[in-house]
């Protein structure tokens, strides 16, 4: 089946598009990764949610918002994909980039890689800012990418 994508600010969900995305962040953070953290933490409200389905089920997803006193600075989070080897992450950030662009307007996007994702990210321009430091038991890196203004 082909996925397709979408990204909608948090008012224009579906009640059941919300329910899968929290199901998908669920599965791969607090299941597979072994996360214990408040995944509902108040910040999907101000977010853009970019996502592929397959028909009612969420197969990769990330959430993007303006960072707290920085209108310019986009924040990039909660990254994940439940399909491997088949290019859905790369279409995931390929696309979901192209929705900040359009939606957000910004000067530069941010994240805090997994460090095991570093390399993935720097194919899209994301440069490592910071060193490493510890995010929920995972080591994590600061990344940015500079976005020219069109």
């Amino acid at each position: 089946m082909n996925a397709d994508f979408t990204a909608k600010r948090f008012e224009e969900l579906t009640t059941a598009e919300l329910y899968e995305i929290l199901r998908a962040r669920a599965e791969i953070f607090i299941m597979e990764q072994r996360i214990n953290y408040q995944d509902m933490d108040g910040t999907d409200y101000k977010s853009l949610h970019c996502f592929f389905h397959e028909g009612e089920k969420i197969t990769a997803y990330l959430r993007a918002y303006y960072r707290d006193g920085d209108a310019d600075a986009v924040q990039i989070g909660r990254v994940l994909t439940l399909r491997h080897g088949g290019g859905l992450g790369k279409r995931l950030i390929q696309e979901s980039m192209a929705a900040i662009r359009d939606r957000m307007p910004c000067s530069k996007m941010c994240m805090d890689a997994q460090k095991h994702a570093v390399g993935f990210y720097e194919k899209f321009g994301f440069k490592a800012v910071s060193g490493e430091f510890m995010e929920e038991g995972i080591v994590h890196i600061a990344m940015e990418l500079e976005v020219k203004k069109e």
